[in-house]
């Protein structure tokens, strides 16, 4: 059984920010595992005034997004989470 991702660490800048989520399941061969995903995504307001996000970029976001994502492999590579970096996997289209 799976149970539900939690939050580890949220980098931001701005309205642009990653959140590095850890996992829990099973691996192939039915031991316990535990993973890393990281989520992407920029904040808005919309016409009403409600926030809303999405992984769609202007092109002036992209200076935080690079340092946002710089600063999240940072995280990951100087923590020695789960060692190896292929391990992660990136949600949502940049």
């Amino acid at each position: 059984m799976e149970t539900k991702n939690l939050p580890e660490k949220k980098f931001s800048a701005g309205a642009i920010s990653s959140t590095v989520w850890q996992n829990q399941g099973k691996g192939s061969n039915g031991e316990p595992v535990e993973y890393r995903t990281i989520t992407f995504q920029r904040r808005y307001k919309d016409k009403s005034g409600v926030w809303q996000s999405t992984n769609t970029l202007r092109i002036n976001d992209l200076p935080k997004a690079s340092v946002v994502l710089q600063k999240t492999y940072e995280y990951i590579i100087l923590s020695g989470i789960n060692g190896s970096s292929e391990e992660y996997a990136v949600e949502g289209s940049i």
